[in-house]
């Protein structure tokens, strides 16, 4: 095992070397720059020169390049040129406003579509089936702006029971539980609306693996044996119907902190993923590209921590 972590995270180094430069290519590529985003009508040609030079903007592709990579190696992001801040900091800012929803609709999600999943494959074509089908494709098909402008219209605007957006009321001022509770109250809506995408999908996925895995012979076994249909769901069913569903347990740790832009723009949410598409807007490269390379660490950890635990969960799976 010692072997293998140590392998796989040396194989990481040429994978996120490879990321860095597509990445920083890209960049490249996209015409205009952060200053002939801000430029105004009265900005000469010799004022933008100037700012190029200040921000470094004027120095050739492959300079750029080196300098950022031998500071990324360094821990040292850059600075956002947005923000007027360090790239970590400001990441660090926002990222946890983001994984509040979604560490909360991760597990809902998961909840929802196990027991959904479980049910589903057991009574296959029954009612429950058909309808669980049903709302499963409602919900996938709908896309996220509609579903929250939907319900903001009909339980904000219209019942009032939930905030139109934000992530706090506006001059509350709250500390302690009652800051929690006020957080909570704004979260609902689009936590809500995070689950009911995530579940869709999760609850086919384990639908599928659920059928498969109770026809196998040892289920007809254990029934044979007479041990009650709880015990051969929940203890033999789901237990081995659950060890493919590790390897997308793993990929969900980039999702965690990557930030719902859509969802964030829609509820007013001051998440990382909203930050990440303004910058982009105001070609602010170093948060940016800080922030993609922040999450492609994540998912390569993701990854590797999917492999690990499958090994871990399946003794008939060896890592060497």
């Amino acid at each position: 095992m010692k072997q293998y972590m140590i392998r796989r995270l040396l194989q990481m180094i040429p994978t996120l070397i490879g990321i860095s430069i597509i990445v920083f290519a890209i960049s490249a590529m996209v015409p205009g720059d952060y200053i002939t985003a801000k430029v105004t009508p009265n900005m000469t040609y010799e004022k933008m020169e100037q700012l190029r030079q200040i921000y470094g903007l004027d120095k050739p592709v492959v300079e750029r390049y080196f300098t950022w990579a031998g500071n990324m190696l360094k821990g040292n992001m850059g600075d956002s040129l947005q923000h007027k801040q360090p790239v970590g900091k400001v990441i660090n800012n926002y990222v946890w406003n983001s994984f509040v929803i979604a560490f909360v609709s991760l597990i809902f999600s998961w909840l929802i579509a196990i027991f959904a999943g479980v049910f589903s494959a057991k009574f296959q074509y029954s009612l429950f089936d058909k309808l669980v089908t049903l709302l499963i494709f409602l919900c996938m098909s709908l896309p996220s702006f509609f579903i929250g402008l939907l319900l903001i219209y009909g339980l904000s605007l219209h019942l009032g029971l939930f905030p139109v957006g934000g992530m706090t009321t506006a001059g509350l001022n709250a500390t302690g539980w009652a800051y929690i509770k006020d957080v909570a109250h704004h979260m609902f809506l689009p936590a809500l609306v995070l689950t009911m995408l995530s579940t869709g999908s999760l609850t086919r996925y384990f639908r599928t693996a659920m059928l498969e895995v109770i026809r196998q012979d040892y289920i007809r076994t254990a029934r044979a044996k007479g041990l009650k249909e709880r015990t051969v769901i929940f203890k033999h069913a789901l237990r081995n119907a659950l060890l493919p569903a590790i390897t997308l347990f793993g990929f969900e740790l980039p999702t965690l902190f990557g930030g719902a832009i859509i969802l964030e723009k829609v509820f007013v949410w001051p998440g990382v993923g909203q930050v990440y598409l303004e910058s982009i807007t105001v070609r602010d490269y170093p948060f940016m590209l800080g922030f993609t390379i922040f999450l492609a660490v994540l998912t390569l950890i993701g990854n590797l921590l999917s492999d690990v635990l499958y090994g871990v969960a399946d003794p008939r799976i060896r890592l060497k």
